[in-house]
């Protein structure tokens, strides 16, 4: 059986992987794993994994749909050029006509 060994450095920080070896068994893959990986005190934690038991997720669905919560979710200047556009068309029809010079006036 294959086993995966990831280990800790230093409390905090994160478990990273160290390397894979065959064992015929758990405990066997134990002692293994503390002789190599933790016998020098260079890790504080070990987890010792079978390979089979590690799988991959790959597909991350948005189940809620909350897209404002990321950056990339939607497009700020579409939403823009939209208010600019009705209120440039509410402006143009609230103004007033521009006023004639005293010239042409009657």
């Amino acid at each position: 059986m294959i086993f995966e060994v990831f280990r800790q450095e230093r409390k905090g920080q994160p478990f990273q992987h160290a390397g894979s070896f065959h064992a015929p068994d758990h405990a066997f893959a134990d002692a293994y794993a503390r002789e190599f990986y933790a016998r020098r005190q260079e890790s504080v934690a070990l987890w010792v994994v079978p390979r089979d038991a590690i799988h991959a997720i790959e597909e991350f669905p948005d189940e809620f749909d909350l897209k404002y919560r990321r950056v990339d979710g939607y497009s700020i200047k579409a939403r823009l050029k939209e208010a600019r556009a009705r209120v440039g068309s509410t402006e143009r029809a609230n103004a007033e006509p521009p006023a004639l010079p005293a010239s042409e006036r009657q």
